[in-house]
């Protein structure tokens, strides 16, 4: 996949305070994802859309446009997320995980796990429903550490981990938010975190789980989405990405397959809402409200 262009921000005409990476097909002025039509060929500005319009709103944010003063960066979500999952694992090797930041405080008490405790200081996964031995302190999702579905996907294995999965971040993520925005990609990726951790759970649930794939594979199943819904144009690289990764998911049996299924799964479902309902803000909060909870019950009803 090309990374995202590195020109001068653009904003929607009609929003001057929304940055956006869409354009009218007809015009050539940008758009934003809530003025943007979609049209056989290409996207269709408002005056375009063959569509009755209204008085157009132009804010004092219309300076951005012209100066570029108080320009966001287009992709902040998705540098903060990066920023996030970096610190964290050096949060691991600080607190003496090695070179995988594991055996320790942190990925003991927020990695993924369904049933689980602690002896000597090591935290062991058990089979469910097995008894604990009692000199076991229970741990895991089963013994109400609900924050295991969230935390989990900011725990990585190693600086390889972590760098594949801050790489696709920094290029699926940042097109993904110019497009649709911060605050839904934003919804997006930890809702297809959760998605993912309660595949996670659904397909191994006595495995011990960490990464953001799961969340990544919801970007790009989004972006599938939009790929396919002819909003945004990559020729195609979307669908080979998503092959491709979905190929090493069941080449190599230490990966996540339940992790990565039901991230994209979340990806797909909450992005056919998020066009559904483009111009419907409540709406759009409203669905991915119901995905989290439906993931979090998921989760819940296997461990």
């Amino acid at each position: 996949m090309e990374a995202p262009p590195t020109t001068e921000p653009r904003y929607c005409y009609r929003h001057p305070d929304r940055e956006t990476g869409l354009s009218c097909s007809e015009c050539g002025r940008p758009i934003c994802y809530e003025c943007m039509t979609p049209a056989p060929v290409g996207l269709r500005c408002p005056e375009h859309s063959g569509k009755p319009q209204g008085v157009k709103k132009v804010t004092a944010a219309a300076e951005r446009t012209v100066t570029g003063v108080g320009a966001r960066a287009g992709n902040a979500v998705t540098l903060v997320l990066i920023g996030i999952n970096v610190t964290v694992y050096v949060l691991q090797l600080a607190s003496g995980g090695g070179l995988y930041g594991t055996s320790t405080w942190i990925y003991d008490h927020f990695v993924l796990l369904s049933n689980g405790g602690y002896f000597e200081g090591v935290l062991y996964p058990f089979a469910h429903g097995a008894p604990l031995d009692p000199r076991v302190t229970p741990a895991g999702v089963e013994h109400g550490e609900w924050w295991r579905l969230g935390t989990s996907a900011f725990l990585h294995y190693g600086p390889l981990h972590l760098a594949l999965n801050m790489v696709s971040l920094y290029f699926a993520g940042s097109i993904l938010e110019q497009v649709i925005g911060r605050w839904r990609f934003l919804l997006l990726y930890v809702v297809s975190g959760l998605t993912g951790a309660a595949g996670a759970l659904l397909w191994s649930p006595n495995a011990m789980t960490a990464g953001a794939s799961g969340a990544i594979f919801g970007v790009l199943g989004a972006l599938f989405v939009l790929e396919r819904r002819g909003i945004i144009s990559t020729g195609g690289q979307i669908a080979g990405l998503l092959v491709l990764n979905l190929i090493f998911t069941f080449a190599y049996s230490s990966i996540s397959r339940g992790g990565h299924i039901g991230g994209l799964i979340g990806g797909v479902v909450l992005m056919f809402a998020f066009v559904q309902f483009r111009t419907n803000d409540r709406l759009a909060l409203l669905c991915a409200l119901g995905l989290g909870v439906a993931a979090v019950a998921v989760a819940y009803s296997v461990v």
